[in-house]
């Protein structure tokens, strides 16, 4: 299965976010963390993404005569390349998008699922401008945009912080000239 088939499934993309941020997961810790998602479906996907190493063992243990596998995400495995971006066709980045729209609908309708939820307290935004920008203008504020959240990327687990996901969007509302 190619990097585009396999990254671009709804399911698929939400085990990649759950397991982010340098942390180790079972399979079970995933199922308890998608509980809308059948443990079968988790179970077959988690298995794809180890096949493919997106995913890698990080440790085994023995539990009820079982073993039981922690798997932590290999960051460099869980990414569409420029490359891989820019073989894609028109319809591949149509349904590229609608997978990534159809996992961030269901991860927000699990955070608000969950008890005590409170988008005002969570400092949850989903704001939409329009910007006005030249093409040197677009490139320096992606490089700005980049160098922020570089600063944050790769900060792990630690006491007083939790996981937030951030799903930036970006794409011309008219055509050139208009």
């Amino acid at each position: 299965m190619d990097t585009l088939d396999l990254l671009l499934h709804p399911v698929r993309l939400r085990i990649v976010h759950a397991m982010s941020g340098a942390r180790t997961h079972t399979t079970s810790d995933l199922c308890a963390r998608l509980p809308d998602v059948p443990k079968t479906s988790i179970y077959r996907h988690v298995g794809l993404l180890a096949e493919a190493g997106v995913l890698e063992v990080a440790d085994e243990q023995r539990v009820h005569g079982a073993v039981e596998r922690h798997y932590r995400l290999r960051r460099e495995r869980a990414r569409i390349d420029a490359e891989d971006a820019a073989s894609m066709s028109l319809a591949d980045h149509r349904h590229g998008f609608a997978v990534g729209m159809a996992a961030l609908l269901a991860e927000f309708n699990a955070y608000l699922d969950r008890e005590g939820a409170d988008p005002t307290a969570d400092s949850v935004g989903y704001r939409q401008g329009t910007l006005w920008l030249s093409p040197d203008e677009l490139a320096e504020m992606i490089d700005a945009l980049r160098q922020v959240l570089a600063t944050r990327s790769s900060n792990e687990p630690a006491p007083g912080r939790r996981p937030h996901l951030l799903s930036l969007i970006l794409f011309p509302t008219e055509e050139p000239g208009a």
